[in-house]
């Protein structure tokens, strides 16, 4: 069993550069690569369950913290799906070989951006994991659920600060996060992966409803896609049985079913 090797990464020059923290365990192909979702970090349930599969199964293996998130640099009220997506960009051209990757929440929306990179170098990723995939997520998820007074206050201040079940303090969402992700909207044309994709959604989740699986289901036109509904899952789908559902999930990519 290879141990996980830490190192760290700078993005970006000048004012806009930040340090991104790396976990990487060395390993076969194909390897497996981590994105997480907003305000979450390498070290929860998921990244470490996929973690613990690569290194029962001598498989390389890469987390990261974007910026602003964990223990990377950066302030997080500087992020936006442009600059996330250009670390996750940064950190992949570090791995060796064809890569599947896993993405939870926002970071199914950064994996379908990556993917789509991928594809148009003619280096597809060799597969797909979405866990509650939020593509678009700025405009069909967040934006629509504001209130008269926090669209005047993300304009008048830049942020508007919402309550999350998930944290003590709120959750921020500037207007740069809202005003970017409007230059990678997926919705509305044919969504190109180059690669077979798994979805797993729960059937209770609040932040991400399983209409919104559905909807992207029917945007990836060209290549192979199966959608896991867990009637009882919530957003996180971390419980043991939950991540069950993903270690399965991933073992059938790697055998190619």
């Amino acid at each position: 069993m290879s141990a996980s090797q830490s190192s760290r990464l700078t993005v970006g020059s000048g004012p806009a550069a930040r340090d991104i923290a790396i976990e990487m365990r060395s390993g076969a192909g194909p390897g497996l690569f981590w994105l997480g979702g907003f305000r979450s970090d390498m070290a929860g349930s998921k990244a470490m369950a996929l973690d613990a599969l690569g290194a029962e199964r001598g498989l390389a293996v890469t987390r990261f913290d974007y910026s602003g998130h964990g223990i990377s640099g950066g302030a997080f009220d500087d992020g936006t799906i442009s600059r996330w997506l250009e670390e996750a960009e940064a950190v992949y051209a570090g791995t060796n070989g064809p890569q599947i990757i896993v993405g939870s929440s926002m970071g199914g929306w950064i994996a379908l951006l990556l993917a789509r990179a991928l594809l148009a170098r003619g280096t597809p990723a060799h597969g797909l994991v979405l866990v509650a995939p939020a593509p678009d997520m700025t405009h069909e998820l967040m934006a629509p659920g504001f209130t008269l007074e926090e669209h005047q206050a993300l304009h008048a201040n830049g942020h508007v600060d919402q309550p999350s079940e998930y944290s003590d303090e709120p959750y921020r969402i500037t207007r740069a996060l809202i005003d970017d992700g409007e230059n990678h909207l997926l919705f509305g044309g044919v969504i190109e992966t180059g690669c077979p994709v798994t979805i797993l959604q729960g059937g209770q989740d609040p932040d991400v409803p399983p209409s919104h699986a559905i909807k992207l289901v029917t945007h990836i036109l060209h290549d192979p896609v199966t959608l896991t509904l867990i009637p009882d899952g919530d957003h996180r789908l971390s419980r043991d049985q939950d991540l069950a559902q993903l270690r399965a999930a991933v073992i059938r990519q790697l055998e190619g079913q």
